[in-house]
């Protein structure tokens, strides 16, 4: 894309948003700031659909209990709620809600709007609450400012702890109760209780967030106004930012190969804080209905053929790291780096595929499989290349399967029409929260971001099972670590890298990556300077 055509766009989106044009170097209190987004997603209610996607513009919207935290205790910043305590016996949770708290229509908020969001939208319908809160049986309202939380089995506080960033969104229950909640019109126009107000959204254009003025944070937020600025084309993203049309772009918005002249350019800054509770990792998913896939020394050779130094250096460009296991290297709590491990070996590859009874024939190939990369990032494609040249390379032949994102949810998710194929999950603070289900056996067809390979193994769904009931967090963190040294061990899936997403910005704006979720946190204290 030509800075031509970069400027002709940026004209035509001053033109068409009707609004007031507002230089981008504003005072420190108020102003405008415009920021990139790649995707428009069709749904922007939290509480239903936790994914970084829909965060990334409701999060300003729609608060959740708290939010993760560099400094604060148990790396968590209160929210809409000030405190939380679990019972000894794990079968509660009292959470102290913050007062004086209204929703963007005016009405007050109180612990009817929590114990309606937990029962009536994360536990049934929220694609990860499903999980956490499946034993939630009941949230008692003593008083307005006072939730609690009961469960059928002891649920450890550590989960719930960890889970409250991204799995509490709470909703306005008058907005909601007594309607179909999948169908709401608010899941498009979120009404919440955050620092901004959803104002509109333009197909193809922009969303664009305006202050909320009765936020119950003192002095905040420092802006007037987030402009979400749809760039589907990755690369329009940096040429923006250099001409001064956007100020902000999260998520890797910029590709990483622009990142080391981007850098250089006077007046914007390269940022890599901010995504520590936000880990992806990149996943070679394995469909065990495969004959030749249900046996370990196959999935041990085809984990020997993949070079992940290479794949670090070659496709993240340095801005990733080679993966260990299933649980990331930077996690605090859980990881454990003293498991099986399958460095780039060649001919260990090609040996474990002759052991497990599939020479290469007269042509040097063994076998064939359809490789499905999938298609949310560059990386994920990139290395889907990459992964049909390396198993071609011990006689593997891999057919690539190249889908849209609807298509290829459907063809891993559903119809389990795929041999291997490529995912990028996101490890978020705690393996029960989207890990386990990667590898746990039962989980129904449909579920993205599951195992919806037909691996099953007894003694890995037992460990899963005690860890979901287990109180002390000592005894619970080393039950997951046997956890990662069984699928270590067993490969149920092949991790390969984990990477962190990169900010760029005009270096005027300032508190940026001031939490391990910045990118999906509120932003009250974000402001451009003069």
């Amino acid at each position: 894309m030509s800075r031509r055509k970069v400027l002709a766009g940026s004209a035509f989106f001053l033109a068409s948003t009707a609004l007031p044009s507002i230089g981008l170097t504003q005072a420190k209190k108020g102003g405008r700031l415009v920021v990139a987004a790649d995707s428009e997603p069709r749904n922007l209610n939290p509480a239903i659909v936790a994914s970084n996607g829909v965060f990334f513009v409701s999060s300003k919207v729609v608060e959740p209990l708290a939010e993760a935290s560099f400094d604060g205790e148990d790396g968590l910043e209160p929210r809409l709620a000030t405190s939380w305590e679990g019972s000894a016996d794990g079968l509660s949770v009292t959470f102290k809600l913050r007062e004086g708290v209204t929703w963007h229509d005016g009405k007050p908020f109180s612990s009817a709007d929590v114990a309606f969001s937990a029962l009536n939208v994360w536990k049934p319908l929220q694609n990860l609450g499903r999980v956490v809160f499946k034993n939630l049986e009941a949230v008692e309202t003593p008083d307005a400012n006072t939730a609690v939380f009961k469960f059928s089995k002891p649920t450890p506080l550590q989960l719930i702890r960890n889970a409250l960033p991204a799995l509490t969104a709470v909703l306005p229950k008058h907005v909601y109760d007594g309607k179909d909640i999948a169908e709401n019109p608010a899941n498009n126009a979120p009404i919440g209780t955050g620092p901004f107000k959803f104002a509109e959204h333009k197909a193809g254009e922009y969303y664009r967030l305006e202050r909320y003025d009765q936020y119950w944070g003192e002095g905040e937020p420092a802006l007037d106004e987030i402009i979400y600025r749809v760039l589907p084309d990755r690369a329009a993203a940096a040429g923006a930012l250099e001409a001064e049309e956007i100020q902000l772009a999260a998520f890797s918005a910029v590709p990483l190969a622009d990142l080391d002249r981007i850098s250089k350019v006077p007046g914007i800054k390269v940022i890599t804080e901010g995504y520590e509770a936000l880990t992806y990792q990149l996943v070679v998913e394995i469909n065990h209905r495969r004959k030749e896939l249900a046996d370990v020394k196959v999935r041990q050779a085809i984990a020997h053929a993949i070079d992940r130094d290479f794949v670090v250096k070659t496709i993240f460009l340095g801005y990733a790291k080679p993966a260990t296991g299933i649980v990331p290297q930077n996690d605090k709590q859980f990881y454990m780096a003293e498991v099986a491990t399958y460095g780039f070996d060649v001919a260990k590859a090609n040996a474990l595929l002759d052991e497990a009874g599939y020479p290469k024939k007269d042509d040097g190939k063994r076998f064939a499989l359809k490789l499905l990369p999938a298609p949310y990032f560059n990386e994920t494609k990139q290395f889907g290349d990459y992964l049909r040249q390396a198993l071609a390379a011990v006689g593997i032949d891999a057919e690539l399967v190249n889908n849209d994102s609807a298509a290829h949810q459907k063809a891993v998710y559903t119809d389990h029409a795929f041999d291997i194929a490529i995912a990028p999950p996101v490890f978020r603070g705690d393996p029960a929260i989207s890990t386990t289900i990667l590898v746990q056996s039962g989980i129904p067809d449909g579920v993205p971001f599951s195992n919806q390979g037909g691996y099953k193994n007894d003694e890995l769904d037992a460990l899963i099972a005690k860890a979901a009931e287990t109180l002390d967090p000592a005894a619970r963190i080393d039950l997951y670590k046997e956890f990662q040294k069984k699928v270590a061990a067993e490969l149920p899936l092949i991790n390969v890298a984990e990477w962190g997403f990169i900010t760029v910005a005009r270096d005027t704006v300032k508190n940026v990556s001031n939490n391990p979720r910045w990118a999906v946190s509120n932003w009250a204290d974000t402001y451009v300077e003069t």
